[in-house]
């Protein structure tokens, strides 16, 4: 059997509007653009992926599923995306409550804030982990099985903590460089774990649809159901698993609808179910569809993010590493705050975006880096992100100050 391994990641992140300097110390709201047009104001964006990307597709899928009785995916939410979605956009969250209900789509769990914190903070990263938990119950009365680090951010470590958690499986990129000459078609067990089931993505089957689908340059554009199919079954040739993990906001927003990824998808979707040789497989049924087939060691950190493959498009340049520094070195007076818009504010500076958007890349890495920031340069970014560690100081003290 031939099974199609889908997984989609649903995030969107609270952009620090232009803050300036000046504001520090009386204006503590980091989050609200009033100019509905600006590149911060994260009403607008949400709303405007929302019209793109999430309605047609979380509709989209709904059809896929009704249509085909075999067809499977898995979810991951951001704690940050749900929150904006119950507040400019509930119908979201009832979409995908529906399709959790089918009982045939799983979510996958993750940090809350979209983090890195595991690398900086062990005891905030289970905290996030956690709360996202918490989340994903409240709003799904989902447990999750399967997990994802910020990023596919992936080592040896996090598979260890992953292990001892208790979850079954972990998702991590299928880099070149650490298979060899192995496929990512298989299960693995991470190196040193004993319950915890390793799925790698197919980046090149994946990011033929995430990244290459609407260039016209590449020498397979246009893409179709019936070249893409072939190569899916040519990849089945190295092992029974096709592992497609890619962003959500890939259809309609990343590429967008009047290319065809619309209509691509659902085709594939059908066609693809019409063999008997062909299903569809959650991440962990994937998991359970095989016993490991080796294990696979990661001592150094693989994301899925530029053509590096690691965390330098969050930690490539002093004032990345700055600001991360910065906002980590504030956790424990602001957890013994106790104010709980002081401690929501925090954790939401946060979220890697931040730094992401202050990467000083060049070539085509530096062209998505500056297509997805809001800010006029790496170092604008910087600015408003430090000027609101600044202000979080204030707020600090000025507690202390009550006390």
């Amino acid at each position: 059997m031939k099974s199609l391994v889908l997984y989609l990641h649903m995030h969107q992140p609270y952009r620090v509007k232009h803050y300036s300097i000046f504001a520090v110390g009386h204006d503590h709201d980091y989050w609200t653009d009033k100019d509905w047009y600006s590149g911060t104001n994260n009403e607008r964006i949400f709303k405007k992926v929302a019209d793109k990307s999430y309605r047609p597709m979380l509709e989209l899928l709904g059809k896929c599923l009704e249509a085909n009785p075999g067809f499977k995916f898995s979810l991951s939410l951001t704690g940050v995306f749900l929150e904006q979605a119950a507040e400019w956009a509930p119908d979201i969250i009832k979409s995908i409550r529906n399709l959790v209900q089918t009982g045939r789509v799983e979510i996958v769990a993750e940090t809350y804030h979209h983090s890195l914190a595991f690398f900086y903070n062990r005891a905030e990263f289970e905290d996030e982990v956690a709360q996202h938990q918490a989340k994903l119950r409240e709003l799904f009365g989902y447990e999750s099985r399967v997990f994802r680090n910020t990023e596919f951010a992936y080592n040896d470590d996090l598979a260890h903590w992953a292990d001892d958690y208790g979850f079954h499986g972990i998702l991590a990129e299928g880099w070149d460089k650490i298979l060899g000459d192995r496929k990512t078609n298989h299960v693995y067990r991470p190196d040193g774990c004993h319950d915890l089931r390793l799925l790698l993505k197919n980046y090149q089957l994946s990011d033929d649809i995430a990244f290459r689908f609407a260039d016209k340059r590449w020498h397979e554009w246009p893409l179709t159901v019936e070249k893409y199919q072939t190569w899916l079954d040519d990849a089945c040739a190295d092992g029974p698993l096709v592992n497609l993990f890619m962003d959500f906001e890939t259809f309609g927003e990343n590429i967008w609808a009047d290319t065809g990824i619309f209509k691509f998808f659902e085709s594939l979707v059908t066609q693809w179910g019409r063999s008997e040789e062909h299903n569809f497989l959650t991440v962990s049924e994937a998991c359970d569809s095989e016993a490991p087939q080796g294990e696979i060691s990661m001592p150094w950190t693989v994301t899925w993010a530029d053509e590096e493959r690691d965390l330098s498009a969050w930690l490539g340049n002093a004032m990345q590493h700055e600001a991360m520094a910065a906002v980590y070195e504030l956790r424990e007076d602001v957890l013994a705050s106790q104010d709980a818009d002081l401690i929501a504010d925090w954790r939401r500076l946060l979220t890697s975006d931040h730094v992401y958007y202050m990467c000083t890349k060049y070539f085509q890495d530096g062209d998505v880096h500056a297509y997805f920031s809001p800010y006029d340069s790496p170092f604008d970014a910087f600015s408003c992100f430090m000027n609101c560690i600044r202000d979080i100081r204030t707020r600090i003290d000025a507690l202390k100050t009550k006390e």
